[in-house]
């Protein structure tokens, strides 16, 4: 079927807008000569595939967006999330956003190959319009869907969620002031991005608060979550509570000694407990009226000290040295677990090594070094 050259020309276009990058700058990364560029902007020329391909590596999709109809790239998603909230992202931010949709995109793939991997499908249907129960429903049922009972507290929720096929990556982004962003790619589903910039139990709050997004906003194709928002926002209300009521159960609250009476070292020695910062903590306690709003202030007064925090991604099993290079990993948006998947399509053959540093998005002497971290290493020669 023959490539139709206006449409093309449109995507190359709009895709080099939304990542704010010159004609000049995109023939020096590509080695694609600029009149070429030019001319396939123009509908001039029709591209070899090798420049197809280069394009959609420079752009992180599947190149049969550009040659086809099909909605094979979360294009729109992002091209409406970039012109809603450009102001607040940085041509940085843009490109992680989208190796984040690209690893999602990779990791569906993978997953498609592996019945031990196949998540399991949870869906809460919203009824009536109270907000606030729409979240507390919805906490309750998923906790009941994973197995844990009214008591127990989850502690690796991206575990979790990562079982009801969410792709959840964390990584850094520029911004300070976003939290997490939730986005449908039109191939892999439901995606969310945590920054990892934030503080380690803000980041599983965070975590939470975007699968409430995910699970009970899924009419919605992108949803920013920034550190303040409007406190009339029944929208945030709704994802904050959900979070809330998955990571901080009121039937647990009600189980902790002496449940309204709290001091500055019960509020730390809960809040790690717990693995949430103090802040949530207080307001977990008021919303289950086990405390008054003075001692919200108090509890809120303190933190739970940086050292004393441990990552459920990063254990303290692990060395010094190998922590810290799996917490860079990590900041990149590349987790254990999807490095892992691509480890063991590696090993079964499904993948090349080639392939494999395209979707971990490194070259080949530090995939070396990442397999090597991984106890791995790439075969040569066969």
């Amino acid at each position: 079927m023959a490539i139709d050259l206006k449409l093309l020309a449109d995507k190359l276009k709009r895709y080099r807008k939304q990542f704010q990058v010159n004609i000049p700058e995109l023939s020096s990364s590509t080695g694609i000569e600029i009149e070429r560029l030019i001319s396939m902007e123009r509908a001039e020329i029709e591209p070899t595939g090798d420049e197809i391909l280069i394009l959609a590596d420079f752009y992180k999709c599947d190149y049969r967006f550009f040659i086809s109809n099909q909605k094979l790239a979360s294009f729109e998603q992002t091209e409406y999330l970039f012109r809603m909230y450009g102001d607040d992202l940085t041509k940085e931010d843009r490109w992680s956003i989208q190796e984040v949709m690209f690893f999602s995109e990779c990791e569906a793939f993978l997953l498609s190959h592996f019945d031990n991997y196949r998540s399991q499908d949870f869906y809460y249907e919203k009824t009536g319009s109270f907000f606030k129960q729409h979240a507390i429903e919805a906490a309750a049922r998923l906790r009941g869907f994973l197995g844990y009972d009214d008591y127990q507290v989850p502690m690796d929720i991206y575990e979790d969620f990562r079982k009801i096929g969410i792709h959840l990556f964390r990584r850094k982004l520029i911004n300070t002031s976003i939290s997490g962003i939730c986005i449908k790619h039109p191939v892999a589903g439901k995606c969310v991005l945590v920054n990892y910039d934030e503080d380690i139990y803000r980041q599983r709050f965070t975590t939470a608060h975007e699968v409430g997004h995910s699970l009970l906003d899924d009419d919605n194709d992108v949803v920013v979550s920034y550190k303040r928002w409007g406190k009339s926002d029944l929208v945030e209300i709704r994802a904050n509570t959900f979070a809330s009521n998955y990571l901080l159960p009121p039937s647990f609250l009600k189980k902790i000694p002496e449940a309204s009476n709290w001091n500055e070292k019960k509020a730390i020695e809960w809040a790690n407990k717990l693995k949430v910062s103090t802040e949530a903590l207080a307001y977990a306690l008021l919303d289950a009226r086990l405390i008054q709003a003075e001692m919200v202030e108090l509890i809120k007064s303190v933190r739970v000290p940086r050292e004393d925090k441990i990552d459920p991604e990063l254990p303290m099993s692990l060395s010094e040295k190998g922590r810290e290079r799996k917490r860079i990993l990590l900041e990149r948006g590349l987790s254990s677990k999807y490095v892992n998947l691509c480890i063991e399509a590696y090993r079964r053959e499904i993948i090349s090594a080639a392939r494999m540093a395209e979707m971990l998005l490194v070259e080949e002497f530090e995939l070396a070094l990442i397999l090597q971290l991984y106890g791995e290493e790439i075969r040569y020669g066969g």
